[in-house]
């Protein structure tokens, strides 16, 4: 068990140095003269939604942090990247359901996502702009996540090793430019993940095959609720035809 866990923890590692390696091969494509940096952070709360415990879609219970880089584009769009850190627990006495309160389960876990994609404003976002500014958006992309596969052997999670997966992001949020270069956002973001196991309630090892519960057959999710705080640098953009 050491061993593949060694060897689990390893892979990880290795997948998350192509993931670094793609994004700096993307940032090296583009003559920094001709765009327009945010740098920030994140800070708010996350949530988990799955076989354990309540099954409210926003209601964060543990803090998170994170950081967050995006490249203006347009006044309409930008690329953005993102690391947010944050603990999953859940308990089913907290839950509504009558079956999971008189289960009684309860886990722990901890997920460090990277995500990449395209950020959307509805209304102009012209950094060219002076004074207060503002927009809705919305965030599409890729995650990749970092996790513990667990197992509830009685009541409450244990570890059996690391692993990783990736997830859809789904973001809705409100930003405005409070001063030349201090942008400050509001966001909910939802993280689809391709596993099922961020509860303990479908653990891959075999050992545990009679430890399975809940519905086997639905993944898990995850949902960062917060403020973003960034600040803006580097030259403006010309956002016209070229």
């Amino acid at each position: 068990m050491v061993k593949k866990s060694i060897l689990l923890y390893l892979q990880t590692i290795l997948k998350m140095r192509y993931l670094f390696i793609y994004i700096l091969v993307f940032f090296s494509l583009f003559e920094a003269k001709a765009q327009i940096n945010e740098l920030g952070v994140f800070l708010g709360g996350v949530n988990y939604i799955g076989d354990v415990g309540p099954t409210d879609y926003i209601s964060p219970n543990e803090p998170a942090i994170g950081l967050v880089y995006k490249w203006n584009r347009s006044p309409r769009h930008a690329w953005r990247f993102s690391y947010q850190y944050g603990k999953l627990s859940s308990k089913d006495i907290d839950s509504d359901v009558p079956g999971r309160e008189l289960r009684g389960y309860s886990f722990k876990n901890h997920v460090h996502d990277f995500s990449a994609g395209l950020e959307f404003n509805f209304f102009d976002f012209d950094l060219h702009e002076s004074g207060f500014v503002m927009t809705p958006y919305i965030f599409g992309g890729v995650s990749y996540f970092i996790y513990n596969e667990i197992y509830i052997p009685v009541d409450e999670s244990e570890i059996d090793y690391r692993d990783s997966a990736f997830a859809i992001p789904m973001v809705v949020g409100f930003k405005a430019r409070l001063y030349d270069s201090l942008i400050l956002g509001l966001e909910v973001g939802a993280r689809y993940t391709f596993t099922d196991n961020l509860d303990g309630s479908n653990p891959k090892n075999d050992n545990f095959e009679n430890l399975r519960f809940g519905n086997l057959n639905s993944n898990d999710w995850y949902v960062f609720t917060g403020f973003t705080i960034t600040y803006t640098f580097g030259q403006n953009p010309c956002f016209c035809a070229e």
